[in-house]
């Protein structure tokens, strides 16, 4: 139980542990998920550019009575505390942690997309359990699933994720690009999604047009027949 890990205890397991992978697709990512239906995960990744919120997206889905799972940074719970609690209140969706800082997770520094990732297993500890802690406190129960900034880790760090009680969630389809592609490509590849795929887009950039596209899609698929489920 979440009472009683020990986060010093796993930063210390894992201070000497060399890691041999770094990527978006390492040992403990999961990218796999039961055939059921479609898993939307949206992140909401906090800091100076990454603290706002798409009404239309997230309005979008309650409206369509279509789960997902919101993978939030400390930061952006801390910008927007009075919907990060409805959120958690309502049954759509299930709260995910995405780190405290938005940093890659590593051991040893390294670097994705010109971020600096975190720099040792103490450092990977407070990444993820700082968070981990704020989610717990929020929603009465612990995360099950982590994503880092980024989505990269290297071997160590997603032992050190599992190490605290959660899982890695990696995905199968990049719905928006980090947000910067046009409604017409977000519906594009959103409508690549089939049974067991995992799509990844964001809920912090309104000025975006994940909501549009994301959206299109949605309702072609479920026109379609396609269900949506909750990260399993």
């Amino acid at each position: 139980s979440a009472a009683q890990l020990d986060p010093d205890a796993v930063a210390a397991q894992f201070a000497d542990v060399a890691p041999t992978a770094w990527g978006l697709e390492v040992p403990g990512v999961v990218t796999n998920q039961p055939a059921s239906g479609i898993a939307l995960t949206l992140d909401g990744c906090g800091g100076p550019s990454g603290s706002r919120v798409d009404h239309d997206l997230i309005d979008g889905l309650i409206a369509r009575n279509v789960p997902a799972t919101l993978f939030l940074n400390a930061r952006w719970i801390d910008a927007n505390p009075d919907l990060a609690a409805q959120l958690a209140a309502n049954p759509l969706f299930e709260l995910a942690n995405h780190g405290t800082s938005h940093k890659p997770l590593s051991v040893t520094g390294e670097k994705a997309y010109g971020i600096t990732g975190t720099a040792s297993s103490a450092d990977a500890v407070a990444e993820v359990w700082t968070n981990h802690e704020r989610l717990t406190a929020l929603t009465g129960t612990p995360p099950r699933w982590f994503r880092s900034g980024t989505a990269h880790y290297d071997d160590v760090a997603t032992q050190i994720v599992g190490a605290l009680g959660e899982r890695v969630a990696g995905f199968t389809i990049n719905g928006d690009g980090g947000a910067t592609l046009s409604a017409a490509q977000v519906e594009r590849e959103v409508l690549r999604a089939g049974p067991g795929d995992i799509v990844i887009a964001h809920l912090n950039q309104p000025d975006g047009d994940t909501a549009e596209g994301l959206l299109a899609a949605v309702d072609q698929l479920l026109a379609g027949g396609a269900t949506f489920v909750l990260l399993d």
